[in-house]
């Protein structure tokens, strides 16, 4: 028995008059979550990053060529504020990894290029990450992390995440 189900029993002893079956669900996602992160910030640091320089990089990475987003586009793919991308843009420039230029047409606005540093850092941390993440699902067989993957596609779009 996980410690989900302890909590879930007590409850069904203390509050029977309560259908205290959602425990069951959000409370393992909440302990999942929770351990995950140092799992996967671990890997990103081995690269000198931190969780949102990674997903910047990753971000600018996933669109293909030229690499290029304004920061108000990485605010909304990565689903922070433009003052915390802003902070993030400020520590991978100083890096190397990524170049803010004056947007062609409008030298007000301004553009997040992915330099070839910035690629070939996040490419190498991305191979990294994504075996870390297969490690991690690895108790899972493929159609469980498939039907896994369905269901929690099926919340993430019920709840506008």
């Amino acid at each position: 028995m996980d410690h989900v189900s302890h909590v879930h029993e007590q409850w069904r002893t203390e509050r029977p008059d309560l259908d205290t079956s959602p425990v069951l669900v959000i409370g393992r996602i909440h302990r999942i979550a929770a351990a995950l992160t140092p799992e996967l910030t671990a890997v990103y640091a081995r690269y000198g990053l931190g969780e949102g320089e990674f997903d910047v990089l990753a971000t600018l990475r996933r669109q293909g060529a030229p690499y290029v987003l304004t920061p108000g586009e990485l605010s909304e793919r990565t689903m922070v504020t433009t003052g915390a991308v802003s902070k993030r843009l400020d520590r991978l420039e100083a890096r190397g990894l990524v170049e803010r230029r004056a947007a062609e047409g409008d030298g007000r606005s301004r553009t997040v290029h992915l330099s070839a540093a910035g690629r070939t850092l996040i490419d190498e941390a991305m191979t990294t990450h994504i075996a870390n993440e297969q490690r991690l699902l690895a108790a899972l067989p493929e159609a469980d992390r498939a039907a896994l993957a369905e269901l929690l596609g099926r919340l993430a779009a019920s709840l506008g995440a």
